[in-house]
């Protein structure tokens, strides 16, 4: 059985004393303090405990979290203000009452902006300032060169405060010891054993990962789950970046305000801007046992809440539009494209924009990699655009590799008119011109320092800093160009993402073809092609499209108006493709009445529905007796 208990107000600062002071010290003397210790570990109640206590001492607080913002200069800087520059948000930080402190957590989520934040927000703050990180991973080592940078690893609870903890949550005295001996003062894994793990003693846990105990412990706390709804919308969330009550309705099939009250009431779930969020290692867990016992639940419950996101995307504000972007990101399988916009790990050397003092260097790396003639034109694209390379640093500061990435101006009207590659692309861009507002980029090369342009460090951090640059040119971004040399290390990968061969003769340089392939990312811009990419995951790319604000069915680029009535059936059967759906369940759901003896009404608007499907109008199966059913094959019925 779960307990339940209530939260103790002081539970936040149980044992954090000594953190809070460190973080008082460092605000006081400003510069940047990063907090870090591993999931569960306490950093978002810390954080909160420090910015109340700051904010009580009259200094002015600005807290984000990073999960909330689009990582990127323009989201950040419409998060603190809608400031239209980093120099006009200094000087709105710098007429506040001092002492001003920023504070970003979930910072994992930020590593796309880390860079920037590194080398133009910092430098940029007033002196009183001070900027306060809480993440997952230990900084990078650029960090460390920043002028009174500190950081704060949390450790786990001692002994004693995890007794303390326990006892709150109403554990009996006799079961401290042995829970703390698996939770090992972790607050999250004390949390989740306090719900009863005791009748348990056989978990072997004591010498596990602290990952795989939160998981096993996540797990038992599942199971004891007895209120069926609770259960229910736990699972349905975990398959959510964010959990609403829209969503949540998708994705159970209705009751999204009762399941979002059940959610709430879980001491791992929090109420966000955007929604209630679980704790990501409890979600992460949730989420992978759905995976593997139910492979078809959990893919009915990312289909449904993909289109529901699909619906509000149609109509969300062009600054909503990144949380809608982030939500299909979360519901990617995909380890590829997942990892390259929010890294799992931390990253081992940091990306910065390359200076005069790097030229040296990067003509060395190019010219142990390159062959005289690919060498010669990287030089001339350092000498006439310098401003194209970035640099890849190591803990030491030394660059470890570096990238050159043009934008459509420098492809169009090259400077180095005689590079092949760049000609081949700039022939696509005339063939295929890009509409009114859009841009394309293309990444020349990217060279590690020992490993050329083999997968590696360099090559990671290569893409993930140019997926910065995608997010920060949408929805302008609409083509992307690159060039390998090693096709068979690459293809899998690209193929995959949606590139494709350029139709021209590979480049030929120092007798070594370089392939181009380009991706299209479409009109939808990084957005469409990510929702896309998630469509051809759930197998429903080319699926029908219910359109709720004009009430239609939309085949093949063929719109079919339905009444809200035909609507609201089709679309309730739909979100329970191959279930029988019980006429007293559709007059409750479309109806929104329980008045059984009214399902005459269901069978009328099934029959004009189906008239107006056309030859598509056996995908609406009557159960005998029951009601009715989407056929699970509806997609090959509607086209």
């Amino acid at each position: 059985m779960v307990r339940t208990v209530t939260r103790p107000g002081a539970a936040p600062l149980l044992g954090r004393g000594p953190e809070v002071s460190l973080l008082l010290e460092h605000v006081r003397s400003g510069g940047v303090t990063h907090v870090h210790g591993l999931p569960g570990i306490g950093k978002s109640a810390l954080l909160g405990a420090f910015a109340g206590l700051t904010s009580a001492t009259g200094a002015t607080v600005v807290a984000l979290d990073c999960r909330t913002v689009e990582p990127t200069e323009r989201g950040f800087l419409s998060a603190v203000g809608g400031h239209p520059t980093v120099e006009a948000l200094a000087r709105h930080l710098d007429a506040l009452e001092p002492p001003v402190v920023l504070v970003l957590d979930h910072y994992e989520h930020f590593l796309l902006l880390d860079t920037w934040l590194r080398r133009t927000l910092v430098p940029a703050l007033p002196a009183d300032a001070a900027l306060v990180l809480g993440g997952r991973e230990r900084p990078v080592p650029a960090w460390f060169g920043v002028p009174g940078f500190h950081t704060v690893p949390l450790a786990p609870l001692s002994d004693t405060d995890a007794g303390v903890l326990l006892a709150e949550r109403g554990v009996p005295a006799t079961e401290v010891v042995p829970l703390n001996r698996i939770a090992r003062g972790h607050p999250l894994a004390l949390i989740l054993a306090s719900a009863g793990v005791a009748e348990n003693p056989q978990l072997g846990l004591e010498d596990a990962a602290m990952s795989r105990v939160v998981e096993e412990l996540t797990r038992l706390y599942f199971e004891d789950i007895v209120d069926p709804l609770t259960r229910q919308a736990l699972e349905a969330a975990a398959v959510l970046r964010r959990a609403t009550e829209s969503l949540l309705d998708a994705v159970l099939g209705g009751g999204g305000a009762v399941a979002m009250e059940r959610l709430l009431a879980l001491p791992f779930v929090v109420a966000g801007r955007d929604g209630a969020v679980v704790h990501e290692a409890v979600r992460d867990a949730v989420a992978g046992h759905l995976r593997s016992a139910n492979p078809v639940r959990y893919r009915d419950h990312r289909r449904a809440a993909w289109r529901r996101l699909q619906e509000e995307m149609r109509s969300a504000a062009p600054a909503e539009l990144w949380r809608y972007t982030a939500d299909v990101l979360y519901l990617l399988d995909n380890p590829v494209v997942r990892t390259a916009f929010f890294p799992a790990d931390a990253q081992q050397v940091a990306v910065e924009p390359a200076s005069v003092l790097d030229e040296e260097t990067v003509r060395g790396i190019t010219h142990r990699h390159e062959g005289l003639e690919a060498a010669r034109l990287l030089d001339r694209w350092w000498v006439t655009t310098p401003s194209a390379f970035s640099v890849s640093r190591d803990r030491d500061g030394r660059v470890a590799g570096f990238f050159v990435l043009l934008d459509d101006a420098r492809i169009r009207h090259s400077p180095v008119a005689d590079d092949p590659v760049v000609r081949a692309w700039d022939r696509q861009l005339q063939s295929h011109p890009l509409g009114r507002r859009e841009v394309a980029l293309g990444l020349r090369r990217w060279l590690d320092v020992d490993r050329g342009e083999a997968p590696g460090t360099t090559q990671a951090a290569c893409w993930l800093d140019v997926k910065r640059t995608y997010m920060a040119l949408r929805p302008a971004l609409r083509r992307m160009f690159v060039v390998v040399q090693d096709v068979p290390a690459y293809w899998p990968v690209v193929r995959e993402l949606g590139f494709r061969p350029l139709n021209y003769a590979p480049a030929v340089l120092d007798g070594r073809q370089l392939t181009s392939v380009v991706l299209d990312f479409g009109s939808g811009s990084v957005d469409g092609w990510l929702v896309d990419l998630l469509a051809r995951e759930l197998g429903v790319a080319g699926e029908p499209a219910l359109h709720a604000d004009a009430h239609e069915l939309v085949v093949g680029g063929r719109r079919v108006a339905l009444t809200p009535l035909e609507f609201g059936l089709l679309r309730c059967l739909r979100d329970r493709e191959g279930r029988t759906v019980t006429r007293t369940e559709l007059l409750r759901e479309v109806w929104d009445t329980d008045y059984a003896a009214g399902s005459n009404v269901v069978d009328a608007v099934v029959r004009t529905l189906r008239t107006k499907l056309g030859p598509g109008a056996p995908a609406v199966e009557a159960v005998r007796s029951r009601g009715y059913r989407l056929r699970e094959d509806w997609r090959s019925h509607l086209r």
